[in-house]
């Protein structure tokens, strides 16, 4: 067990340095530069000395690989240095716009699990047989609709033309109601894909038979047997969705106009704010990692048999 612990702990540690190393290669290609974007505007009046010595404090002149192991070590420290833009350290940018896409995040995929549950749920009820074939198609449609274009959409069917939900000063959870709505849809849809394959397969298995025939109910075998060992498959794809989600939460916080990682990434993109979007970058890598090694140890607690293999292999 500590040796599996330690494996994933590494493993981990080197997929933060890819994703360091690979944005920060990334970001330093493009094209512009953030200290001149800023500081050359002719109504500050600053002289090419004077702007010469701003890049200089900002360490936009140093030698690549300097400023590469500047901002790793500074980083292992938790700086994620100064925004060129704002004048402000970043991680202070990062506590005032982290909560609300964190809310975003979990509460979407919150109500995506939900919806993958009862896609799942109903189209195993006999009663439903007939709408079988429909609901196991719903999850395909929602994988086919953009996050950007389902904003919108939502917004001008709840908001415009029906009047359930205001998009002009809205109370705070009214305000949520669409976006949550916006980024859960396309999660929930792998989510339920996932999940009606291994309630078809697991209800094939002799268990499920046996269970039949001692006299239970339809319904007490999906909630207690044949649910129960179907979501493995869906916990480990959970864990991979995380950088759709994320990825739903910016565009989806840009489309509703919420303060957020989105706004903050959106800004650092028009002006090429290296060290914001080298730290989102970040942020949503350590996000996951520690997704799916949290998946990773639930898998043994949910499956016996994973505790008895990995003793076998230790």
């Amino acid at each position: 067990m500590h040796y599996s612990l330690l494996y994933r702990v590494g493993h981990g540690l080197l997929v933060l340095w890819a994703a360091f190393t690979l944005s920060f290669i990334l970001l330093q290609v493009l094209p512009g530069d953030a200290v001149l974007i800023k500081f050359q505007n002719p109504d500050l009046g600053l002289s090419p000395q004077q702007i010469a010595e701003m890049r200089q404090a900002y360490g936009a002149d140093s030698p690549l690989w300097q400023q590469y192991l500047h901002t790793l070590f500074a980083m292992l420290r938790g700086d994620f240095g100064y925004s060129v833009q704002a004048g402000v350290a970043v991680s202070e940018q990062l506590k005032s716009n982290l909560p609300g896409t964190l809310r975003l995040a979990v509460c979407g995929f919150a109500l995506a699990v939900a919806l993958a549950f009862l896609l799942a749920a109903l189209s195993r009820l006999p009663a439903l047989r007939i709408l079988r074939n429909l609901l196991q198609s719903v999850p395909v449609l929602f994988v086919s609709l953009p996050t950007f274009w389902l904003g919108i959409a939502l917004i001008q069917l709840f908001s415009f033309q029906l009047g359930w939900i205001p998009v002009i000063n809205p109370s705070p959870w009214q305000g949520m109601i669409l976006p949550i709505v916006t980024v859960a849809i396309p999660i929930s849809a792998p989510l339920a894909q996932i999940l009606l394959r291994s309630i078809d397969d697991v209800a094939t298995r002799p268990f499920v038979a046996v269970v039949r025939a001692k006299g239970a109910s339809e319904t007490s075998i999906l909630w207690r047997h044949i649910l129960r060992n179907a979501m493995l498959p869906v916990l480990t794809i959970a864990g991979l969705l995380l950088g759709e989600l994320i990825a739903g939460a910016l565009i989806t916080e840009t489309v509703f106009g919420l303060g957020g990682l989105g706004e903050l990434t959106q800004q650092a993109v028009n002006n090429q704010d290296v060290a914001v979007l080298q730290a989102v970058v970040m942020i949503s890598a350590l996000g996951f990692v520690l997704i799916n090694m949290l998946v990773d140890l639930l898998m043994p607690l949910l499956d016996p048999r994973l505790q008895t293999a990995s003793r076998g292999a230790a």
